[in-house]
């Protein structure tokens, strides 16, 4: 019992005090520390810095974020030097002094190799020209007796030799084969799709982009087709025949209901057009049923 003593001790339990009262003490001042050096709850908001060079960004961002370099990829439709990717997202939660990491459009283009194209149907070649970074300028249809068959690969004009090095985003013109039927194309329903995506399903279809109307001043990935010249209600064009589009933002129209619209019009349009050709069509041929015949008098010969 002697060794509990100092528990009846009045002093003890004030020392005791004093300890506990000093460990939170010390533990209050370690959590205050730790949230200053982590910057506790203080988070922003990640600017975008896509279209941005890497001068703009570190000119303005420069204090706030660490930027690190990741990768460099070639774009045909953004500025080179120009950022086009980041991580984190732009709107993001961070705190000061985070790792940005970025990716850059390459200030020369990549370079790629023609691969060769002839004989091949045209769907693998458009798959292997995709795969090659090339691109489509146009689809020319000539005699032969193999139907969409690659006859000849062009480059500005001129025919261009497999293996030939080339810049990535290259356009590429294309001598495809007609077949001995000579059959018109089926028009594909552009109606609804994304402006990156028409091209090449118009391609695939056998035929080329025409002229492209944007209607509303919107980011590209929200533009979508909701007119189309031939309409989609002719069904069948000739191979190689050029199809225009207009464009409108989903984000800004109700969609749904204006492409409805246009199909109807279109769709109205074109049996008004076709009634017509019908209508002189049934003409001539009425025409021609009740033209008399002409007896055709004999001539001797005064010789």
């Amino acid at each position: 019992m002697g060794k509990l003593q100092f528990l009846r001790q009045k002093k003890f339990y004030i020392n005791l005090l004093i300890i506990i009262v000093l460990a939170f003490i010390l533990l209050w001042i370690a959590i205050k520390l730790l949230n200053v050096y982590t910057r506790h709850n203080k988070v922003y908001e990640l600017p975008d810095f896509r279209g941005l060079t890497v001068q703009e960004m570190t000119n303005e961002y420069g204090k706030d974020y660490h930027f690190i370099l990741i990768d460099s990829v070639y774009s045909k439709t953004q500025a080179p030097g120009s950022i086009v990717q980041q991580d984190p997202l732009p709107n993001s939660k961070v705190k000061r002094g985070r790792n940005v990491y970025y990716i850059i459009v390459a200030q020369t283009p990549e370079k790629t190799s023609m691969p060769n194209l002839n004989n091949l149907s045209l769907r693998q070649s458009l798959v292997l020209l995709e795969s090659n970074g090339l691109v489509v300028e146009e689809l020319k249809y000539v005699d032969h007796f193999a139907r969409n068959s690659i006859r000849e690969q062009r480059y500005q004009g001129s025919v261009i030799k497999p293996g030939t090095e080339l810049n990535k985003g290259s356009k590429i013109t294309l001598l495809v084969g007609l077949g001995p039927d000579k059959k018109d194309m089926v028009l594909p329903k552009l109606y609804g799709t994304n402006a990156e995506e028409v091209k090449r399903i118009l391609n695939m279809s056998g035929l080329n982009l025409g002229n492209e109307t944007y209607e509303d001043n919107d980011s590209l990935q929200y533009m979508k087709v909701y007119k189309m010249e031939p309409p989609y209600s002719r069904r069948y064009v000739k191979p190689g025949a050029f199809v225009n589009v207009w464009y409108r933002s989903s984000r800004m129209h109700d969609f749904d209901k204006e492409m409805k619209e246009q199909m109807k019009e279109d769709s109205l349009k074109y049996a008004q057009e076709q009634a017509e050709l019908d209508s002189l069509r049934r003409l001539a041929d009425t025409i021609e049923t009740n033209q008399p015949e002409i007896e055709e008098e004999e001539y001797e010969d005064d010789f």
